[in-house]
């Protein structure tokens, strides 16, 4: 490969590397960052794929899309054009759970575990932390189309030991982190794609080269897990936010999300499992690809006006840094000694300047009025239909301009859960998805998806006539989509 080739792609992975550890830290550790909230005793949440005996102990089968369901594997298919020698090259991410045990001493030698050390101002805490794993592939297309690939990943487990010092340098206790073995395989193959228009014939966008269906699917292969461990341990052997960064030099990428016509049939045949690709590196680049279990549009950035990583997507940047600020000096001790990333946020929140916070605020746009289908805060008529909380709306996002999230929920049913109002005075639903196995547990928490009024359709309550009219609520709270600071 040609130098400016090779740059090419290193390029752009360095590109995406921004996007890419979001999605690896997603949910690392939730406001308010100390251990003992509620929401950081259950965590890693998206790309965990777990120990095989495990997940089919505990009936983990499903092969949809969506990241957030764990499984013993993943799979990414994409579609690029390029010749047989091109090179593939492919990164797997993830990371390894790390406990954190805090042991007090006792004695020249002897220590004992306990639940934190206090040491004045400062406090350490016991936590479950985590490790970055890397591995990269590099393979021809050709050997892919011809019989594939498969590459080995071992992680072994391993310990280190730490003195806790106090203010004046004496040993008071000592953390003791401990790694598990992780084992997982990459396998790698290609097809071509029949009934593709060649170069000649579709000039603009065609794959001089054909068109191939490339595939990655990454299996985790513990076999020391037992199928009835608790969740927790389980953990300690699985790969946690696992992604894939794909790149070649010598050929491009297709958009699944927006597919060239001629390619529309084949980019809906990928079959994407627990992860989807998307296009990375810079904007109109088609080098790169990046495969997350958090569902991203194409060529994905961090907004610029980010100070930083806050680790919980499901907020505004602006509203968690301020809700941070709030904290009480004594939760942000034991944020602090939580987790050294605890502590990175709050030193860098409590030194934001007013001119940092004015660029997270945004643009403000003066406010439009409400469309003429809504008859009041809590109710929304369309097409002669009242729509409000408690009514029933099957999902039809918009192509463009919408979280590309939504785009995999079109013709599903859901329920309104709210009809609330925006900054811009701009109507959204609040909904919850019917057939999605956590809708009460979101209900239950807060957490909803959100839809303007022309992304739904009306549909009758179980056992009521088309049309019928739910109660409403008054909402007063601003909505907000997951992922809104990618």
């Amino acid at each position: 490969m040609r130098k400016r080739e090779a740059v090419t792609v290193a390029g752009g992975f360095e590109h995406a590397r921004s996007v890419a550890d979001a999605i690896l830290y997603e949910g690392y550790l939730l406001y308010p960052y100390r251990r003992s909230s509620g929401k950081n005793r259950v965590r890693w949440q998206f790309g965990v794929l777990v120990p095989p005996a495990w997940a089919r102990e505990h009936g983990l089968e499903d092969t949809g899309v969506a990241g957030s369901a764990e499984a013993a594997w993943q799979q990414t298919e994409c579609l690029v054009g390029a010749p047989p020698d091109a090179e593939i090259r492919c990164r797997v991410r993830f990371l390894q759970t790390q406990r954190k045990n805090v042991e007090e001493r006792i004695s020249d030698r002897d220590f004992r575990p306990v639940d934190s050390i206090s040491l004045g101002d400062r406090l350490e805490v016991a936590f479950d932390e985590a490790v970055r794993q890397e591995f990269d592939f590099r393979v021809s297309l050709g050997k892919l189309l011809d019989g594939g690939a498969k590459f080995a990943v071992g992680i072994p487990g391993g310990e280190d030991v730490d003195p806790v010092l106090d203010d004046e340098g004496r040993v008071r206790g000592r953390t003791v982190r401990k790694r598990w073995p992780v084992t997982a395989r990459v396998t790698m193959s290609a097809v071509p794609v029949s009934g593709v228009p060649t170069a000649a014939e579709t000039p603009e966008g065609a794959a001089p080269h054909g068109l191939h269906r490339l595939r990655v699917r990454i299996d985790n292969t513990d076999d020391g897990t037992p199928p009835d461990a608790p969740r927790d341990e389980a953990l300690h052997r699985s790969l946690l936010a696992c992604h894939v960064l794909l790149g070649t030099a010598d050929g491009a990428f297709l958009s699944l999300l927006d597919p060239p016509p001629w390619a529309a049939r084949a980019a809906a045949e990928c079959a994407n499992v627990h992860t989807f690709p998307v296009l990375a590196g810079a904007p109109g680049e088609r080098h790169v690809v990046l495969s997350s279990p958090i569902l991203l549009y194409d060529h994905p950035r961090v907004a610029p006006e980010s100070p930083g990583d806050l680790y919980d997507a499901t907020e505004i940047d602006e509203i968690l840094s301020l809700r941070t600020l709030t904290l009480t000096d004594e939760e942000k001790r034991e944020a602090r000694g939580t987790d050294p990333r605890a502590a990175e946020i709050l030193d860098r929140t409590e030194s934001l300047s007013p001119e940092a916070f004015a660029r997270l605020h945004g643009t403000i746009r003066p406010p439009a009025p409400h469309p003429p289908e809504v008859e009041g805060a809590d109710t929304v008529v369309i097409g002669g239909v009242p729509v409000a909380r408690g009514s029933r709306v099957r999902l039809r996002p918009k192509s463009r301009g919408t979280d590309p999230q939504d785009r995999f929920l079109d013709g599903r049913t859901a329920l309104v859960e709210a009809v609330m109002t925006d900054v811009d005075d701009a109507t959204h639903f609040a909904v919850t998805v019917e057939d999605d196995p956590a809708a009460d547990l979101n209900r239950w928490y807060g957490r909803y998806r959100y839809f303007s009024p022309d992304e739904v359709e009306p549909l009758p309550a179980p056992g009521a006539e088309p049309g019928g009219e739910a109660g409403g609520e008054v909402a007063a709270e601003s909505p907000g989509r997951s992922g809104d600071r990618r």
